[in-house]
Order: C-alpha cells, then structure tokens, then sequence
C-alpha cells in the first residue's frame, strides 16, 4: 500500500490531497460507456454552465490560481491542470484521448474541477511519496514538456528521500517516469484541493475514479479513498 503525506511547509498553504490505490486494472479493455456517455455529457455540462472568459472566477480555479501567484507562479504560462483540461472543452476541442484509465482521470478532473493525477505503482519505486517543495536544480521529464530544472518555489509529489524520483509537478503536470501506460496494473489515484475548496470534492472525485477502475477496467480497491 502506498502512503502518501504532506510536508508541513505545503500544509500550512491550505493544500491537502484525496487518494487511493486500484490493483490489477486491464487497461487495454473497451469502455464505450465512457466515451459515449460520460465524457460528452461532462463536455456538455461544462459548456453549458462556464465560459472563457468566466472560468477564472470560479472557486475551484481562482483558488490555485491564488496559490500560484503566492508561490510567484504565473498560472497564465504553468497553468493547473484542470483549468487546462476545462479551457480545452469550452474552447471546443473535448478531453484528449490518451488511454481508458487516464481519460478517466480526466474526466473526473473536469467533472469536479480538481487537479488529477494517476500514477503506476510499479514504476513509483517506494512506498511513500510526499508532497514537497523542490530542490533548486531538481530535473523532472514532464510529459510533453521535456526536461525541467526545477526551483525551490515548486511544489511536486515525490518519492520520499529520493530526488530523482518525481511523480508530479503541482498542480501543474505528471512525470514520464511514472505515468500510466497501456500494460499499468496497479494505479494510485491523486486529487488536489486547496482550502476553501470543499474537501468532500475531493475525496468524492477520488471515489468516483476509483469505482470507474474497478466498475470498466476490472480493478479491485485497496482501501476507500482517504485524505490527507
């Protein structure tokens, strides 16, 4: 079982976490009702009730776009994840397809407006991994953006003890080094929340990916979704 905790420095931001552990997943399976029912129906639900130039002011945006300026982040240029993801469907262009357990990771991101990271727990290497600041000169291979020195205003997920283990950059992007793949069969699901977001919206964006490992890729929980 993994374990997952916050240092103090990022708890005194009002940062915390919801996760779970889902086993033996078949990630090459068909799930038709995701794509044909869950994901157009959230699409459509967002574009309904949000737009462009409103989404900004949303609590679940404004608040870790808060966070980012404290931290002397421009989350104009390193945006969160979820507000990417939500600026992609009301820009029209839908959720990306990458494969069925991290297109369910983001349909849930959008759903609940929440920043979410799904991670192969073989490829993690250890058992605990913390959320922490960065050490200046810290590299990560993010995906789709190369390599990245980081610096000591960051946030990421990471390995305990381990500086060239990386898992995230908050709330921002995943590493290379332990996304999911085709052939995953054990996934720690991650969602981010920051005070005064609600914290049952995480914990019941975690529930829900959970359920959508096991109910169309076969997975078996761990334990119920906890948080940190």
């Amino acid at each position: 079982m993994i374990e997952v905790v916050i240092s103090p420095e990022i708890k005194v931001l009002g940062v915390y976490l919801a996760f779970s552990v889902v086993q033996g997943i078949d990630n090459r399976r068909g799930v038709e009702e995701l794509y044909d029912r869950l994901i157009p129906e959230t699409e459509r639900a967002v574009r309904e009730r949000l737009s462009l130039d409103k989404l900004k002011d949303e609590l679940n945006v404004r608040v870790f776009r808060d966070l980012c300026w404290r931290l002397g982040i421009d989350p104009t240029k390193q945006r969160p994840a979820h507000e990417a993801l939500l600026r992609r469907v009301l820009r029209g262009d839908g959720l990306p397809r990458v494969n069925p357990a991290v297109d369910i990771g983001n349909y849930a991101s959008v759903k609940y407006m929440l920043p979410v990271g799904l991670y192969d727990v073989d490829r993690i290497g250890g058992r605990r991994v913390v959320l922490r600041f960065a050490r200046d000169g810290e590299r990560v291979r993010l995906l789709g953006a190369g390599e990245r020195a980081l610096r000591s205003n960051q946030i990421v997920l990471a390995v305990e003890d381990d500086c060239y283990k990386i898992l995230h950059v908050f709330p921002y992007r995943d590493s290379e080094e332990t996304a999911i793949t085709l052939f995953t069969k054990d996934v720690l699901v991650v969602v981010a929340g920051v005070d005064p977001i609600p914290r049952d919206q995480a914990l019941r964006c975690a529930q829900e990916i959970t359920e959508l490992l096991c109910t169309f890729l076969g997975g078996r929980r761990v334990a119920d979704p906890a948080l940190v």
